[in-house]
C-alpha cells in the first residue's frame, strides 16, 4: 500500500504518473479523501512552494509539481463533501487587458490553490468590468490582478477605480503582481497588497483573511 509520504514526493519530483496510480490505490482502500490532500499532495507542494521561494526550484518544476497535485485532487475531490472541504478563502485572479501572459499568473493561481483556496481563474486580457462581474459572481474575499508589461500596469488602476464606482471596492482585498509591479507602485494605486512571485502571494493572500 502507497503511503501519504510517496504521494507527497510524486508532487515534490512533478511526476504526475506515479501520483496518479498511488492516489487511485488509496482511493481503492478507503484512504479518507481529506488525508490524501492534506498529508499527501498539499504537503508535497508545501515542500515545493519553500524550495521555490529559497531559490531551490525553479519555475518550470514548480507547474510539474503543480499539475501533479492537480491531478491528485481531481481524482479525490468528487468524493468529498463542499461543506467538507476547508477553504481558507476565495481567490478571483486574471491577467490585466492588453496582456496575454499567463505563466506566472498560473504558478501563482496554483500556489495560492495550495495553501487551501478556492481560486477562480479568470484568464487574460481581463477588462475592469469583467474584473467587476467575477467579483458580482463569485463574491471573491482576494482579487489578484496580473501584468507583465509597463504599458498594461495602468489597467489595475483602471481597475481599482471602476470596482469604486461599482460599489465593489470595499467588498474585496486587491493584490497584484507581475514583473514591471513594484511595493510603491501598489501604494500608489491603491491596491491592498504586492507580491514579488507565486510563493509569496500564497503567504499575501493567508495574510489578508487572517489564516
Amino acid at each position: 500500500m502507497p503511503s501519504l509520504k510517496e504521494i507527497a514526493e510524486g508532487v515534490i519530483k512533478g511526476n504526475e504518473k506515479l501520483v496518479k496510480e498511488k492516489v487511485q490505490v488509496l482511493i481503492d482502500e478507503g484512504t479518507e479523501p481529506l488525508e490524501i490532500i492534506n498529508q499527501g499532495l498539499m504537503a508535497g507542494m508545501n515542500v515545493v512552494g519553500e524550495r521555490f521561494k529559497n531559490g531551490d526550484m525553479f519555475v518550470p518544476e514548480v507547474m510539474m509539481a503543480a499539475r501533479a497535485m492537480s491531478t491528485g485532487i481531481g481524482l479525490v475531490k468528487p468524493l468529498i463533501n463542499d461543506s467538507d472541504m476547508l477553504s481558507v478563502g476565495k481567490v478571483v485572479i486574471g491577467t490585466v487587458k492588453g496582456d496575454l501572459h499567463d505563466i506566472g499568473k498560473n504558478l501563482v493561481a496554483m500556489m495560492v490553490e495550495s495553501a487551501g483556496f478556492e481560486v477562480v481563474n479568470v484568464g487574460i486580457d481581463i477588462s475592469s468590468e469583467k474584473f467587476a462581474q467575477a467579483i458580482r459572481e463569485h463574491s471573491p474575499d482576494i482579487l489578484g490582478m496580473s501584468a507583465m508589461l509597463t504599458t498594461t500596469m495602468m489597467q489595475m488602476k483602471e481597475t481599482i477605480e471602476h470596482l469604486k464606482s461599482e460599489g465593489l471596492r470595499d467588498k474585496v482585498k486587491v493584490i497584484i503582481g507581475g514583473a514591471p509591479v513594484t511595493k510603491q507602485f501598489a501604494e500608489e494605486i491603491g491596491a491592498d497588497g504586492y507580491s514579488v512571485d507565486a510563493s509569496a502571494a500564497a503567504e499575501l493572500c493567508k495574510y489578508l483573511v487572517g489564516a
